[in-house]
């Protein structure tokens, strides 16, 4: 049978869990008509690039499909209807990838990111308001200290001489 990926697009009033039971409608309804579901993940709440009916989020799962064209047919039709759904997007795919998806790999890449360095200067500065000194910045005072140092071994050496 062929395979395909669907991603649904679920409104942000519902829970986590109707969502989930949303994909387990599906996979019984695949089930029923000799078809599986191969992958299944939860992308989490987020936020919307428009409002798609009055909503600005929505629950993201992605369902990787092994199911005739008539039952995938008949699966949109059914989310259609459904009134929680927002979205529907289906594609026929050659292979479903059993690794995490590319969103699932990025959100864990986001949290590992860290200290980026220093902040560029620039017109503006963030904060309360609190005009910043250069003479604040990290950078700085590790560069004052650096030439205090460098002048201290400096007259240290000509007082040795």
């Amino acid at each position: 049978m062929p395979l395909y990926e669907t991603v649904l697009i679920v409104r942000n009033d519902v829970s986590q869990q109707q969502v989930e039971a949303i994909a387990d409608g599906i996979a019984t309804q695949l089930e029923a008509e000799s078809g599986s579901v191969k992958k299944r993940e939860y992308w989490g709440l987020r936020t919307l690039a428009y409002r798609i009916k009055k909503n600005r989020k929505g629950h993201y799962m992605l369902l990787g499909l092994d199911a005739s064209s008539a039952a995938i047919k008949e699966i949109e039709r059914q989310l259609g209807l459904n009134e929680d759904v927002l979205r529907v997007l289906t594609l026929r795919v050659d292979e479903i990838d059993e690794a995490p998806s590319v969103i699932l790999s990025r959100k864990g890449d986001e949290r590992e990111r860290g200290f980026r360095g220093p902040k560029p200067t620039g017109r503006f500065e963030s904060g309360r308001g609190a005009r910043r000194n250069f003479d604040d910045r990290e950078e700085f005072r590790a560069r004052n200290e650096r030439e205090e140092q460098q002048r201290a071994n400096a007259t240290a050496g000509a007082e040795a001489e």
